[in-house]
């Protein structure tokens, strides 16, 4: 029987799964959306079972129903899902609270002041080498030992998205190093361990997942998992990771010096590397191959920006996801390069990288009575494309280079957005033809047992696209919105944080 891998990948949206052949070749897939919640402000999740399990369980069964399943035999599999995210459990997997969500949950801001004041900004620094940031899990474990004591007590691991699924499929806790990097101030980057020293108060070295690298076979899916699932009992499972490194293999952007540039519900970018680059302004991790490393940057909103602004001027979603953004993309070309002046800063859930201020907030600048609704969806689309720019930035002043760039995620197929990008950063993106993390997951799979043998492998199963090339006549117009924006986030920032403490006193 022919060999097939099996990806799953749960989004902040929407869970996809796919079966892929020996040669890397899609034969089938299978999809389901979800949604998250916002209980109050600043705060993002999403329900472990109801969701992420119930998810996985349901797209695993139709695959197992297809075709190319029947005809073919599951070598390997794999999962990733949204992350870091901070999920307390106990003793038998049960989640004790739903998951908090990544960088985009910003509760914890009162925890990253009193870690920093308890450690010192340079030696959290020089231990994770990172700062400490909403994307941070540790100051979010840190929230639940002091606003949930109750759960705290009950917890017997904290894991995050993608653990928690391979724990469910295999009974064992594990977590791979590149998510665990996430895990400041936790987590030693320089000897790629745990490190509660200090933290104790709030979390133990036993409430810790084991470490492994994503390509590392974590265990067997078991008899409990099979008849929920449909994958045979024995499947082997890789450790797997997060998203946006699944993703990033899934594109191909496997090597030193390849950059990824992903268009999702946030923006993420990650560039390879062989040593690791601290830089205050960037998170630095291991990345999904042993001895290997990212610098990552990320955005706060980009598709949930799209999405969000479709609700406030009254487009209704009624025909599907591919009909609604053709809708909204049409309604932006009917305005101009610039939005007929209109400027937008789309920090609606705050920023992250390179400002990392979860206090920041949206705006519309430039307004007038003569400005119609695709103005402001222009100016919403170009807006992400300055915020992904600006995270982009931070490589530069890191110096690192980017030898060439792979742009992947729903975001791609929105030419505004993603010609902007190129215009203001002035490089041109290859479109990676890839289904996505799902598909990356494919690949950890098949590399896990050594079906895949490298990563210069790898490209034998991935493709591009198309290529976006530097528009000259969209340049010199979005080059001086750029700096236009940068000087609107400074202006407004002490006025954003006066906003966000009256409101939290208030």
């Amino acid at each position: 029987m022919n060999k097939l891998f099996l990806g799953i990948d749960v989004g902040t949206f929407e869970t996809k799964g796919v079966l892929v052949d020996e040669s890397g070749a899609v034969r089938a897939s299978a999809s389901r959306r979800h949604e998250i919640s916002n209980p109050s402000q600043g705060f993002v999740e999403q329900d472990a079972e109801s969701i992420w399990w119930s998810d996985l369980c349901f797209v695993s069964n139709e695959l197992m129903k297809s075709d190319a399943a029947q005809g073919g035999e599951i070598a390997s599999m794999a999962c990733s899902a949204i992350g870091p995210c901070v999920l307390p459990i106990d003793a038998d997997l049960n989640p004790l609270r739903p998951g908090i969500l990544y960088g985009v949950d910003s509760r914890a801001r009162d925890q990253i002041s009193q870690l920093i004041e308890r450690f010192g900004a340079s030696a959290i620094f020089e231990k994770t080498g990172n700062s400490l940031t909403s994307q941070s899990a540790g100051p979010k474990i840190m929230w639940i030992a002091q606003n949930e004591p109750d759960i705290a007590a009950k917890t017997k691991w904290y894991v995050t998205s993608q653990s928690y699924l391979v724990a469910k499929l295999t009974s064992k806790v594990v977590m791979d190093h590149g998510t665990a990097g996430y895990f400041h101030p936790i987590y030693d980057l320089s000897n790629k361990r745990w490190d509660v020293s200090d933290c104790t108060d709030f979390v133990s070295d036993d409430q810790l997942p084991e470490l492994a690298w994503a390509t590392d076979v974590a265990g067997y899916v078991t008899e409990a998992a099979a008849r929920q699932t449909g994958i045979p009992e024995g499947t082997r499972v890789a450790v797997g990771t997060t998203d946006s490194p699944a993703e990033a293999v899934g594109a191909g952007v496997v090597q030193a010096g390849d950059t990824m540039i992903q268009y999702g519900s946030a923006g993420y970018l990650i560039n390879v590397l062989d040593e690791p680059v601290s830089s205050r302004d960037l998170w630095s991790a291991p990345f999904v191959f042993p001895s290997s490393y990212v610098a990552a940057a990320g955005t706060a909103t980009a598709g949930t920006a799209t999405r969000w602004v479709a609700e406030i001027i009254g487009l209704k979603e009624t025909t599907g996801d591919a009909k609604f953004f053709a809708d909204l993309i049409a309604l932006a070309e009917e305005s101009s390069v610039g939005a007929n002046g209109v400027l937008m800063m789309p920090h609606l859930s705050g920023e992250r990288t390179p400002v990392q201020n979860p206090n920041s907030r949206g705006i519309y600048f430039g307004l007038s009575l003569s400005h119609k609704r695709s103005d402001i969806v222009r100016a919403t689309f170009e807006g992400v494309a300055h915020s992904i720019a600006h995270a982009f930035s931070a490589f530069s002043s890191a110096g690192i280079k980017s030898k060439s760039i792979r742009a992947i995620g729903g975001g791609t197929k929105n030419p505004i957005i993603i010609q902007s990008v190129s215009a203001i950063i002035g490089k041109p993106q290859l479109v990676a033809d890839s289904v996505g993390a799902a598909f990356g997951d494919a690949v950890i799979a098949a590399f896990s047992i050594g079906h895949i043998t490298s990563r210069s492998g790898i490209f034998d199963w991935v493709s591009t696209r198309e290529e976006i090339a530097v528009n000259a006549q969209l340049e010199g117009i979005l080059l001086s919105d750029h700096d236009d924006y940068l000087e609107l986030y400074n202006s407004n920032n002490s006025l954003a944080l006066k906003r966000a403490d009256r409101n939290r006193d208030g």
